[in-house]
């Protein structure tokens, strides 16, 4: 599933490509995906300037002057840069044709991703609205966190997982950054220490700006803009590996279920 390193690199991927570019035509061959697709999409867009692609959480915006698109990649989807003499998958489901001849084309095979459409700013959306801070701005620090988690018995790991409390902290990275805090997924929230929520703060961001610069993690469908997986998987120290020997201290790295999620943890190096 893309998470969020997968979606900046897709950002910083098709970014130059279409950044002041003019729309030529949306084609929709699907009118479904998570979500109704707008079908005034086809009429909206065409002629119009993408004037910047931000990203909030999991969800890609492309701006124009009269509005945004948000896109959001679901289970398998990606963004991949086309021209219009290559051939039409079976899961390409929607393009944005450029004037450039360059197409923007989204593949999902599972149909879970979304393109929605608003004229208001995309953070009063209500999809994006309630979304906690990003993980690699400053507000997102140990005072943040560790005021959020008092009095919480929900496991450390879905806490960080959940959207309102920071976004983009998916499976693979919240088993990655508690391993290096040494902390296991298992800890009630409220239960961990003011230092120990520093050290996992650290290890967000250390794990998330790897990933992004490696980019992304390619473990089924994941590939970036121009059809390459994401190599962080190389450096993953836990997620994956259980029955493998950890590789600080060589004991066995186990794994648990966590909200119909696999997590993995080394019992010796996290507490």
């Amino acid at each position: 599933m893309p998470e969020l390193p997968e979606v900046e690199t897709t950002r910083r991927g098709i970014s130059p490509h279409i950044i002041g570019k003019t729309v030529q035509a949306v084609v929709l061959r699907h009118k479904q995906l998570r979500w109704p697709i707008p079908a005034r999409l086809k009429s909206i867009l065409p002629g119009q300037v993408v004037l910047d692609v931000s990203r909030r959480g999991k969800y890609l915006f492309l701006h124009t002057v009269v509005g945004s698109v948000i896109i959001h990649l679901g289970m398998s989807g990606s963004l991949r840069l086309a021209n219009k003499k290559e051939t039409v998958g079976k899961h390409d489901h929607v393009d944005i044709v450029f004037a450039s001849d360059c197409i923007l084309r989204l593949r999902d095979p599972r149909r879970f991703g979304a393109v929605l459409w608003t004229s208001r700013s995309p953070d009063k959306h209500k999809l994006i609205a309630s979304l906690g801070p990003e993980p690699l701005d400053d507000v997102f620090n140990v005072d943040y966190l560790f005021q959020r988690s008092r009095k919480r018995q929900l496991a450390i790991k879905p806490f960080i997982m959940d959207s309102k409390t920071v976004v983009g902290v998916g499976n693979i990275y919240a088993s990655e950054a508690l391993f290096r805090a040494g902390i296991r997924p298992g800890t009630a929230a409220g239960r961990v220490s003011r230092e120990r929520y520093q050290r996992l703060v650290l290890a967000i961001k250390a794990v998330l700006t790897s990933a992004i610069e490696a980019g992304g993690t390619t473990l089924r469908d994941f590939v970036s803009s121009e059809g390459k997986p994401g190599y962080f998987q190389q450096k993953l120290q836990v997620y994956g590996r259980a029955g493998e020997p950890c590789d600080m201290c060589g004991t066995t790295i186990k794994q648990i279920q966590q909200a119909q999620r696999a997590s993995y943890y080394c019992p010796r190096c996290q507490r």
